[in-house]
């Protein structure tokens, strides 16, 4: 680590808030979210809100050269399970962890009222952001004591792009 860099722990880097998607979202939608959000991978939620997949790069990749790529969805490529860290361990461990799985993203897991969903992030971008930076301060977006909008503003915002998103779908047919 270079002088100056305070950053250590999995939960000083990670990112709080992790894409989620339900089984039956359009391999499309996920190809364009990976590029749109600067993602390494979305979680795949199943209708109850349980963690039971992960769609990234390679599971994309996987799948290209298929005839029927275009038709396939979440629930059908992705990597079951979801490869998971603790908060409170070395990034280097992390960074190990992820190299031995040929992983590039693990998450953090939260169990509220016996609904396990991801609750942050650590991937391969905050790693190499870690190693890039001159100071701590270029990565004050990231890690627990990062700024961020409050549950009521992310609801908001979701909601918000999920009413874009069904605006410009064309109706569906009874």
């Amino acid at each position: 680590m270079q002088p100056g860099k305070t950053i250590q722990l999995v939960r000083d880097l990670m990112t709080v808030g992790v894409p989620t998607c339900p089984p039956d979202t359009p391999m499309t939608d996920i190809a364009r979210r990976l590029l749109s959000d600067d993602l390494e991978a979305v979680v795949v939620l199943d209708h109850e809100g349980h963690a039971v997949g992960v769609v990234g790069w390679d599971e994309v990749v996987r799948v290209y050269g298929r005839d029927d790529a275009r038709n396939l969805t979440a629930g059908d490529v992705m990597r079951e399970g979801v490869p998971q860290v603790p908060p409170d361990i070395p990034l280097a461990a992390a960074a190990q962890l992820m190299l031995d799985q040929g992983i590039r993203a693990v998450f953090l897991m939260h169990n509220a009222e016996g609904i396990i969903y991801p609750a942050a992030m650590l991937s391969f971008r905050h790693l190499i952001r870690h190693l890039a930076a001159d100071d701590d301060a270029a990565l004050k977006d990231l890690g627990i004591h990062a700024a961020r909008q409050s549950p009521l503003e992310t609801f908001i915002k979701r909601r918000d792009e999920a009413r874009r998103r069904a605006q410009s779908q064309p109706p569906k047919e009874r």
